[in-house]
């Protein structure tokens, strides 16, 4: 017997432009990564997703999720949706945007219908590929009518009865009882970041929850909703901590701007009595300068310095310099048109918050690992090693290979015959 085809499984990523709690929410780095294109990167690893689609009222949000699409080679199957005024204000649901879209989307396919819809929250920034797998099965192959991700939860809950009763009291205990925690039932606290519904029933009830709901376990770590500004703080703390850390190639990346003060050096100036200024700079990071030309990497330094010693070490290098610039994005976007590069395939390195605009700007990121903290935050990749002590080698190592070199001899060794 022939078997039936794989069910359709559409995955919506609601992203509205305004926020009052973070502005800009959804265009917001977390791991160098804005979070409606790590909503995107889960959806789209996921084999049980047959397309995604980003609902959205800002043409820059429907922009990055393009980009992420882009990025991973799945332009194909990721959609975006211009979201109608009418349901993309404070008040509109989740619900009313998932409608729309799943309409949009099978519009937008003659003859495809969809069998589950998911939805999928851009403020879950840790979301993974297995989140997603979880709640599709559960319903594409498994029975449930709805699913969502819940993670287990031990603590205990308190409700200020004051106004009414002029008492406190346990929500899920009663306060004069103690019990250890293994000996007390098994509390899941829903995660806010994915569910999934049966089309022909959440068409009918317009709601994510109806019939059956099974609970698919995610990691607790994990568990975190962006709805104010120290939610993005902590989100930005934790993701060196919870994102696999996978370092930019040579397939990666086309070109590589370069900060100077605090990424080629440590960020100290001596001055002598005259006023002349001196600065200490790193013989490895030259030596990876000098591969990464050789390798055919172009390269470019960019300053907002206005000192001679900054020219000065271009010229020993041989790379280009921008420096004296007071909009370091606004050059490099400018400098990325004149050569004909993708931001998105640009390597940036940076130690400071002057170099934060650069870092929404290149598809990589790169902070030294003594970049101020919301530097190294935004970055997509940290070098272990800190500014002006080899920061740069490392980062040329990352791109070639230890050695340095493209070829099959190893640096510094003479071949066998």
């Amino acid at each position: 017997m022939t078997p039936p085809p794989a069910p359709t499984v559409l995955a919506v990523i609601p992203a509205r432009g305004g926020s009052k709690g973070v502005p800009a929410k959804n265009l917001a780095q977390v791991g160098g990564i804005p979070l409606v294109a790590r909503a995107v990167h889960a959806c789209l690893a996921s084999p049980e997703v047959t397309d995604v689609v980003v609902t959205t009222d800002d043409p820059a949000i429907a922009d990055a999720a393009r980009a992420a699409g882009r990025a991973l080679g799945e332009s194909d199957r990721l959609h975006c949706v211009q979201r109608p005024a009418a349901i993309a204000g404070d008040t509109a649901t989740s619900e009313a945007a998932v409608l729309h879209a799943l309409d949009a989307y099978e519009a937008m396919q003659p003859g495809r219908t969809a069998d589950v819809v998911l939805l999928v929250q851009c403020t879950s920034p840790f979301i993974t590929r297995e989140d997603i797998d979880g709640v599709a099965a559960a319903v594409a192959r498994e029975g449930a009518d709805t699913a969502v991700t819940v993670a287990p939860f031990h603590g205990f809950v308190w409700r200020d009865g004051s106004a009414v009763e002029d008492d406190t009291y346990g929500v899920n205990h009663d306060k004069a009882v103690r019990p250890r925690r293994q000996d007390r039932p098994q509390d899941l606290l829903e995660t806010g970041a994915a569910y999934a519904m049966d089309v022909e029933g959440f068409r009918t009830h317009r709601h994510r929850f109806f019939g059956r709901t099974a609970l698919v376990r995610t990691d607790p770590a994990r568990v975190l909703e962006i709805d104010d500004p120290h939610d993005l703080a902590r989100a930005r703390a934790l993701a060196p901590l919870l994102d696999p850390s996978p370092l930019p190639t040579r397939e990666d990346i086309d070109a590589v701007v370069l900060d100077f003060d605090g990424t080629q050096t440590d960020d100290r100036v001596l001055i002598d009595s005259d006023g002349h200024e001196i600065v200490a700079v790193h013989r490895g990071d030259g030596l990876g300068i000098a591969a990464l030309r050789k390798a055919g990497v172009p390269l470019l330094i960019l300053s907002t310095e206005q000192n001679p010693v900054v020219a000065a070490r271009a010229r020993k290098l041989q790379v280009p310099v921008l420096h004296g610039i007071d909009r370091k994005d606004l050059a490099l976007k400018q400098w990325c048109e004149e050569q004909g590069f993708d931001p998105d395939r640009v390597l940036y390195v940076g130690n400071d918050v002057n170099d934060l605009p650069c870092f929404g700007l290149a598809g990589w990121p790169v902070a030294v690992a003594s970049a101020h903290d919301s530097v190294r935050a935004a970055a997509r990749a940290v070098t272990t090693t800190p500014g002006g002590f080899g920061a740069i080698r490392e980062i040329a190592a990352w791109l070639l290979g230890p050695t340095l070199t493209t070829g099959s001899t190893p640096a510094n060794t003479t071949p066998t015959t």
